[in-house]
């Protein structure tokens, strides 16, 4: 087995490439009159934007942060959901050599001022009232800070107003000052393993990325006429390198998404081709269908059709030929099933891309198996979201595929994954020793996560150094692939494993409340149950008790599961069990229920 793969190649970014460049290298390919982006108006209704109206907005609002004072490297925040204003905003905020500093529409107003503090951040723009107030009230302890904009306050139109003063000439002499290795961006991680730090990374940092994405994924990124509905926050790296991908390539379209309430018919209106998300979202579209098919035999054979799609995806990935009986049947379960649940992604759905989680191989192969690839990669804010990513001809389903074009990863002594290319961070703002801590003396960056490389360079991500739980008897037991087991009950939604320095292991069980109608009327139950009170129910227990002897089938006694508790709550960002991404907080959850650990699980008596 590997212990270090480089891909081979290399990817060209000059040193006078930025961000802004990805926009006006489209316009020089392709003209200004191919769509860009898609803005949402209302129910089923899209606006679509030009490469030239797009450019139009992107260069009016450059010009309004020369007027307002913001010089080359000022930090300028984006307090907002995803939204088409965001995109316009940053791409401003790279053609002038602003640095871009987002903080997620779920932060506090305490969270928000430390950012603002940290970064020295000179203008605010939130995007409605609720956020423009909770920027409002720290204002006065934000000495740095000049004014707060709103989008829903007309915050394009504003700009472009300050702007009129600002002639052709000085806003390309400002393009022209801006570089490949200026910063571009201060992303702050979301907490998931402590507190957030502000992560630095250049122009050239995400340029690489992008450009391996081409490399690596043209035909979801650009062959054909790709469609892309973005809802995750932007924010999040994963989301905003998806962006660049998208506007930088020859004719993709971006659709932004404020909210996903009304998820599904915006996706039949938007019609993508490619999806991004973390593995709840494609979590809750294979539940959604498994609830809809009901328990009768309908739901039989849903069933069928499910074991059936995740047997095919594993014989295409081991090359082995399906039998005559094998084709027949999925010919049936594509008229009657498999096309229904790619349908409720959109009716011209290609691919789906995840990451930001370890996504459960038995959905991944559901997903391959009823015609949809699942692509999956593996990064951080720290390498501007992917770094490995499996590839549309070589998707090894349990891995996260090989690196860019001249990158390079490796397994160290102890198991840890340790990555090194053109998109890792410069390192965290402020805070010279935690960027020294994170390289290791030859200039690799130590991700925290355990993996191991397959003969073929492709990583498989088996946990987190710090995840390790080491039980009273010493035992060390990695608490997610228990977890992963656990969470494929219908009806849970998040499980976290406890047990260190402890006699045994335990776990904590959330119930999810938009599984848990259907289950309970097919168990006879009622759909108006408080949580609170499904927490101690038998036949919940019962049902989970199923799941949790499966993780356990897998491990010896001293790693099992010996008592799970369920919870009347859920994770939450308010309670800080949950970062701004959806990523369980692991010692944020064993803080906020040491009690119940200590009381429920383990006995103790307070």
């Amino acid at each position: 087995m590997l212990t270090e793969y480089t891909t081979p190649g290399t990817i060209e970014v000059r040193d006078d490439e930025t961000l802004y460049s990805l926009l006006t290298e489209r316009i020089a390919r392709t003209g200004e009159d191919t769509v860009i982006a898609s803005k949402k108006l209302g129910p089923g209704r899209w606006q679509d934007v030009t490469t030239g109206e797009f450019s139009r907005l992107v260069r009016a609002a450059a010009k309004g942060f020369i007027a307002f004072g913001i010089e080359k490297g000022d930090a300028v925040t984006l307090f907002s959901s995803t939204r088409f204003e965001w995109g316009v905003l940053d791409f401003a905020l790279a053609a002038v050599g602003a640095v871009n500093v987002p903080i997620y529409d779920t932060d506090s107003a305490a969270q928000a001022e430390r950012i603002l503090n940290d970064s020295t951040v000179r203008l605010a723009i939130a995007d409605d009232r609720e956020r423009f107030d909770r920027l409002d009230s720290v204002r006065d302890r934000c000495p740095a800070l000049r004014q707060i904009l709103m989008m829903d306050g007309n915050a394009l139109g504003a700009l472009e107003g300050m702007g009129v003063s600002v002639s052709d000439e000085e806003l390309e002499e400002r393009i022209a000052s801006v570089h490949a290795d200026d910063l571009a961006t201060i992303v702050y991680t979301s907490g998931s393993t402590g507190a957030p730090k502000g992560a630095e990374l250049t122009h050239r940092n995400f340029l690489s990325i992008v450009r391996a994405g081409y490399e690596c994924l043209p035909e979801m990124i650009c062959e054909g006429l790709p469609r892309l509905l973005l809802f995750l926050p932007l924010a999040h790296c994963f989301a905003r390198y998806i962006q660049y991908c998208s506007i930088g390539s020859d004719t993709g379209v971006v659709g932004y998404l404020p909210d996903t309430r009304s998820l599904l018919p915006d996706l039949r209106s938007f019609r993508p081709t490619y999806l991004l998300g973390v593995p709840r979202v494609f979590e809750k579209v294979y539940n959604a269908a498994t609830h809809k098919a009901g328990m009768g035999m309908k739901g039989r054979l849903f069933a069928k059709a499910v074991a059936a799609a995740r047997a095919w995806s594993r014989k295409e990935q081991n090359g082995e030929a399906h039998t005559a009986r094998e084709i027949a049947e999925r010919a049936t379960y594509e008229t009657l099933v498999y096309r229904t649940v790619r349908g409720a992604l959109g009716p011209n759905i290609k691919f789906v891309a995840c990451g930001g989680a370890p996504l459960d191989p038995d959905l991944a192969h559901f997903y391959a198996g009823i015609g949809l690839p699942m692509i999956q990669g593996y990064g951080m804010t720290e390498t501007a979201a992917p770094f490995t990513v499996t590839r549309a001809s070589d998707n090894k389903i349990g891995t996260v595929g090989q690196p860019a074009p001249g990158s390079s990863v490796r397994i160290s002594e102890d198991g840890e994954v340790q990555v090194k290319g053109a998109n890792v961070f410069v390192g965290y703002h402020n805070l010279p020793e935690k960027t020294a801590e994170t390289f290791t003396e030859d200039g690799w960056l130590k991700t925290g996560d355990l993996g191991s490389l397959d003969d073929e360079g492709r990583l498989a991500i088996t946990g987190r150094k710090k995840d390790i739980i080491i039980t009273a008897g010493g035992k060390n037991v990695s608490p997610i692939p228990l977890e992963e087991e656990i969470v494929k009950c219908p009806i849970v939604e998040h499980c976290v494993v406890v047990g260190d320095a402890r006699p045994f292991i335990g776990a904590l069980v959330t119930l999810d409340p938009e599984s848990l109608p259907m289950w309970l009327a097919a168990h006879g139950l009622s759909v108006d149950t408080p949580v609170d009170r499904l927490a101690t129910n038998a036949a919940v227990h019962e049902e989970i008790q199923t799941y949790v002897d499966r993780a356990n089938a897998a491990v010896s006694r001293a790693e099992s599961v010996r008592k799970f508790v369920v919870l009347g709550t859920q994770f939450t960002n308010e309670n800080k069990c949950l970062t701004p991404s959806l990523k369980v907080v692991r010692p944020a959850v064993n803080r906020v229920f040491a009690e119940t650990i200590a009381t429920q699980i383990y006995g103790d008596k307070r």
